[in-house]
């Protein structure tokens, strides 16, 4: 298709990584596709994308937007007037940048920027990765073009003639993962003949995921079982120490796990919290895996992300307040259950999609054409 200059392709979102990794995702993709096109991401001033867009190589605009608190707080007066000032910064940004198109990634820094790109005319085309739709999305979504998801059944939230099934991107380097389990027990100096569970609560930890297994720290002293725990840097010095005086050899923490295909192929069982990003992962790794959703996120999305893989039969779920009390020992138990596990395996390895980042990128090149 013949153009006069090179595609302007904005993308707005992030506040987290689920947010943040998924958009640098989708603008390799697009870039892979046509090198020349030119990309402005937009976020959240002194959020995570301000650092993680730059450090892809892409350059970023920072709106001083703030999240909603769904509860009574002073913070909600100044949320109007970050809305309003960002609002004007995202007219502005319009006006310069000129986009052909808008992508939207989700979260509270998507709302503004997609909004005043859908009200000069711009093409919008979302991107939703959980099962239950943020706020931000299904208020663009009339606006949009396409509507990327990662879960059946998003009627309920938007147009059913914009939904298209593309999955969730994810690291690259999860994508074609396998026969590296010797290579992983190798990087975390684990040993072979053992069966292993990976713990990961995310980039910072999940303090519920480690007091949990602190809780039942006795029960993992077994000759057949060892643990990779990655607890976050917060909590790094208490969980060192309270395994360090346990005396046992078989639990290996760790701040940050930054080889994360090596410590999935190793695995024989995750814990995991449900973050659309986390679940994406899960899917295309294919083992067996215990979620433990977070419910200190916006409409309690995590557990029905989790709920949705519960309901194929493709993973077990525990929930954050019986986690202390259950965990550890709902691990063991599958641990024990070798039919279990294969089955759980074999189920959520059909959710997984290797390619979603690519399809996503094909929606937004069908929207420039239509254009």
């Amino acid at each position: 298709m013949y153009k006069s200059r090179p595609y302007r392709i904005l993308i707005g979102g992030g506040g987290t990584g689920g947010h943040v990794f998924p958009a640098i995702a989708i603008a390799d993709a697009l870039k892979e596709k046509d090198p020349e096109t030119v990309f402005l991401f937009v976020g959240a001033l002194g959020k995570l994308e301000m650092e993680k867009v730059p450090e892809a190589g892409y350059t970023i605009e920072g709106l001083p937007v703030a999240g909603f608190q769904r509860r009574l707080t002073v913070k909600n007066i100044s949320f109007f007037f970050k809305l309003m000032a960002s609002m004007a910064r995202s007219r502005r940004i319009i006006r310069s940048f000129q986009p052909d198109v808008a992508v939207g990634v989700g979260g509270y820094a998507s709302g503004p920027i997609l909004k005043a790109a859908a009200r000069k005319g711009i093409p919008i085309v979302l991107q939703e990765q959980n099962s239950y739709a943020g706020v931000t999305n299904r208020l663009l979504a009339r606006s949009a073009s396409a509507i990327c998801v990662a879960y059946e059944n998003m009627d309920r939230y938007f147009p059913s003639g914009k939904i298209v099934i593309t999955g969730n991107p994810v690291r690259q380097q999860l994508i074609g993962l396998k026969d590296k389990r010797a290579e992983g027990l190798e990087e975390f100096q684990l040993e072979g003949g053992k069966k292993l569970c990976l713990v990961v609560g995310g980039s910072l930890g999940a303090r519920t995921l480690n007091r949990s297994f602190m809780a039942g720290l006795e029960k993992l002293d077994r000759e057949d079982l060892q643990v990779l725990w990655q607890c976050g840097k917060y909590y790094h010095e208490e969980v060192r120490e309270q395994v360090q005086k346990s005396g046992f050899t078989n639990i290996r923490v760790l701040p940050f796990i930054s080889r994360m295909d090596l410590a999935y192929e190793a695995a024989d069982i995750i814990v995991s919290r449900a973050g659309a990003l986390s679940i994406s992962e899960l899917c295309l790794v294919g083992k067996p895996a215990i979620l433990v959703p977070s419910p200190n996120v916006a409409e309690d999305h995590q557990t029905h992300n989790a709920e949705a893989l519960v309901s194929k039969g493709a993973a077990l779920m525990v929930s954050d307040s019986e986690a202390e009390e259950q965990l550890v020992d709902k691990m063991l138990g599958l641990l024990e259950d070798d039919k279990h596990r294969k089955v759980l395996s074999q189920h959520i390895k059909k959710l997984g999609i290797a390619d979603a980042s690519q399809r996503i990128a094909g929606e937004v090149y069908k929207t420039l054409e239509k254009k």
